[in-house]
């Protein structure tokens, strides 16, 4: 329908989800989502008794990971008709899911993104879009934003691979959560 943008554009993860968008979620990943949130979430306060003091975590995405670009996901991941209002948005998403399921703007040789500089709103992992998209605050976007990176990049590279380690090096190394 819109060929010029469905050209300069690339499809939104289905990762970029809030966990109340998410369903059909077992309860045994969702006890692990919960561990690890609750190791890599912090705060910039101190408070109750324990007097510790910790950083809030700082989303940023990491070269090479790539998790997001696989578009065709499990159940447990929201779909285009459940994320987007607008029937346009479904449609471009659809339409840039490969046979493999991965975005055709992806290259898996590079591991990056030939469109990336014009991606369309929805592959953006800013506030106004998890504003827009799931009503996510942008006070609790970057720790929305942190746990779905995680989600996704578990179910896609697992839970031991370097694209995890990587980006849970990267959100707490970030200069602002210093």
């Amino acid at each position: 329908m819109f060929p010029s943008l469905a050209l300069s554009t690339a499809p939104m993860a289905l990762t970029i989800i809030s966990a109340t968008r998410r369903s059909q979620v077992t309860q045994l990943n969702a006890k692990k989502t919960k561990l690890e949130k609750k190791r890599a979430t912090t705060t910039t306060s101190t408070s109750g008794f324990s007097g510790r003091t910790s950083k809030e975590l700082t989303w940023q995405c990491i070269e090479g990971c790539g998790a997001c670009c696989k578009l065709a996901k499990d159940f447990a991941f929201a779909t285009p008709d459940e994320i987007f209002d607008d029937p346009d948005d479904v449609e471009l998403y659809r339409s840039m899911i490969g046979d493999d399921g991965w975005c055709i703007n992806y290259d898996k040789a590079t591991r990056k993104c030939s469109i990336y500089a014009d991606r369309p709103y929805f592959c953006r992992v800013e506030p106004e879009v998890f504003k827009t998209l799931y009503g996510i605050e942008e006070k609790k976007f970057n720790k929305e934003a942190c746990s779905c990176c995680i989600d996704t990049i578990k179910t896609i590279h697992g839970s031991d691979s370097k694209e995890l380690e990587n980006f849970n090096r990267a959100i707490r190394s970030s200069p602002s959560s210093s």
